[in-house]
């Protein structure tokens, strides 16, 4: 319940509702009232809002829940900036960064933080510039965000760039004042209604300077009046700005436009209408070259179609544009992920795979994204199983094969393993090659290899009697005699009169008997005991609260053993220990 309630309110503040995010929080935060992250979002919706106090509250019990999130001292920092108190926020900033030293939003709120405190405190009050304050720190891009007419002016990547610099340099405003956008969120930003620019700096600065805090924080009743009337009559005489507002406006519009196609083509995707869809996408992009959503959609596109080079190209584009555009790094990882999955679809051979897997690498620096993760493992394993078909051959496998018994039978063990392994490589459904490396690797007292080779012998032929034999052999010399047993047996069902089966199993009744009878010397029972005690099974049997009973019962009450022995797997567990040399019958 939280986390839809969550979902509700991050769709909200993304559709600029903050309003009814805060209420999706807030249901949130009632149902979940130790979730951090959900305080995090709630003061960053209250920020939007410009209601910092509330937005302090949050962001501070934010970091009481998590002190080592490093986003809560972000939210913290942008509370107090947004109150003034340049100072805390300094200090929320550092806090911040010293759990995550590299964090990008953490230093750049501390290098605005720093440069409001430094100006609040050095020229008096009454010297001070309105623009300056107006610029600084996330206060100025979240009032931005929060006036539904300047919202989209945060859209156009030239605007941001114009606010980014004012922002560092408050005495460039007189660059850009002939931009109405500019003087349209000055107005926004110092709450005075400023109609159309005027075309002169000297013709702007009465219209601000006259009373900038008083401005801030009410509308004067005298000047507006006087705004409208002033500057109305002087825009229609000046042909540049009317020349500039003109170019703008047919931007602006052609940005529309766009986003229309790309919604037209969103649709006609959804109805598998893909020939429209690619119409609707490259008319986007004609309008529009500065969002390469347009091209990964066509990208996407030509992937469902199946004309994997046209998807290619265009995400070899998206992310060449996107990064001349510096646009978001998660734009530039969808496009790096979406001709990935381009590449494995052409992939005709295991070297195929290459290019797929380093351009999904490139896209988890850019952004990691459990999608692309899987796809990467996809594509790895893919490629790893292409190898070893392409290097299937059944025929060099058995020469190979041949190779290595002839190392073998001249006692070289090394270069046989060498040979058993490449036949196994070439073929590694034959069950002999993996029956004759275990015999190698026991003669080279690599028992562990030894055993798993034997195993693997009789995974892939249960009926493979060797297999058996190879593996009751390791058993047997690693003094795991009834393990032994069970596999030599196991063995005979399957031939019942092999001669070598049948030895294997006398020898490992005798080892047991041996035990039983308690003929083993004090250093091989304590060997013996020790091995068995680093078996998981002999464990579980010993920390068996019911196996325990028994074992007492078989000392202390003869009629309560009788009936153990009744039960086939209580004595299969007593035999067990037996041969452990753990316990004795007598």
């Amino acid at each position: 319940m939280a986390d839809a309630a969550k979902a509700k309110g991050n769709a909200a503040f993304a559709a600029g509702k903050y309003e009814e995010a805060i209420r999706h929080f807030t249901e949130a935060i009632n149902l979940a009232p130790d979730n951090h992250v959900l305080y995090s979002n709630r003061s960053a919706a209250y920020a939007s809002l410009q209601q910092y106090d509330e937005a302090l509250t949050d962001a501070q019990k934010t970091v009481d829940l998590k002190p080592d999130w490093s986003k809560g001292y972000s939210r913290l920092g942008a509370a107090h900036v947004g109150l003034r108190h340049y100072d805390d926020a300094v200090s929320a900033y550092k806090k911040g960064l010293e759990i995550d030293p590299n964090n990008e939003a953490l230093k750049s709120g501390l290098k605005d933080a720093e440069s409001a405190a430094s100006r609040y405190r050095g020229p008096p009050p009454g010297a001070a510039s309105p623009f300056g304050d107006a610029f600084s720190g996330p206060e100025m891009w979240a009032k931005l965000t929060a006036d539904p007419s300047t919202r989209g002016y945060l859209q156009q990547p030239d605007f941001v760039r114009m606010m980014q610099d004012l922002q560092k340099n408050p005495g460039n405003l007189s660059m850009y004042l002939k931009d109405q956008r500019v003087m349209h969120a000055i107005g926004v930003l110092l709450n005075v209604k400023i109609m159309t620019p005027n075309s002169g700096e000297d013709a702007d600065a009465p219209d601000v300077q006259p009373s900038p805090s008083s401005d801030r924080k009410r509308p004067a009743e005298a000047e507006p009046p006087k705004e409208k009337e002033q500057p109305a009559p002087e825009p229609e005489p000046e042909p540049e700005p009317m020349e500039v507002t003109v170019e703008e406006r047919e931007a602006r519009g052609r940005k529309e436009q766009a986003q229309k196609e790309k919604e037209a083509g969103n649709v006609a995707y959804k109805k598998k209408d893909f020939e429209t869809a690619i119409q609707h996408y490259t008319k986007a992009i004609e309008l529009d070259d500065e969002d390469i959503s347009f091209l990964t959609n066509r990208a996407a596109v030509y992937l469902e179609m199946g004309k994997y080079d046209e998807c290619v190209k265009d995400c070899d584009k998206a992310v060449e544009r996107g990064r001349e555009l510096r646009s978001d790094f998660k734009m530039i990882a969808r496009a790096l992920t979406r001709k990935g999955t381009a590449l494995v679809k052409m992939a005709k051979c295991s070297k195929d795979y290459e290019p797929a897997i380093e351009t999904f690498q490139k896209a988890l620096t850019e952004h990691r994204n459990p999608d692309t993760l899987k796809k990467l493992n996809d594509a790895e394993k893919a490629k790893k199983e292409l190898e070893q078909q392409e290097y299937f051959d059944p025929k060099v496998a058995d020469e190979e094969r041949e190779k290595g018994n002839e190392y073998f039978k001249e006692q070289k063990y090394p270069e046989a393993v060498k040979h058993y392994t490449e036949a196994i490589k070439r073929n590694p459904n034959d069950p002999k090659a993996y029956s004759n490396r275990a015999a190698c690797y026991t003669k080279l007292g690599a028992m562990p290899e030894a055993l798993k080779d034997a195993e693997k012998c009789i995974e892939l032929d249960p009926t493979f009697s060797k297999g058996y034999s190879r593996k009751g052999a390791i058993q047997f010399f690693m003094k795991e005699y009834d393990k032994a047993l069970e596999t030599y047996q196991e063995g005979l069902k399957h031939e019942p009169q092999n001669q070598e089966l049948i030895d294997g199993v006398r020898r490992c009744v005798e080892q047991i008997n041996k035990a039983s009878r308690g003929d083993l010397t004090p250093e091989e029972l304590k060997e013996r005991q020790a091995k068995a005690m680093q078996d998981p099974e002999i464990q579980n049997i010993l920390t068996d609260p019911v196996m325990r009973q028994v074992l007492i019962d078989f000392q202390e009450n003869p009629k309560a053993a009788q009936e153990h022995a009744r039960n086939p797997l209580v004595m299969n567990k007593i035999q067990k220990l037996v041969s452990a040399g753990i316990v004795q019958i007598k």
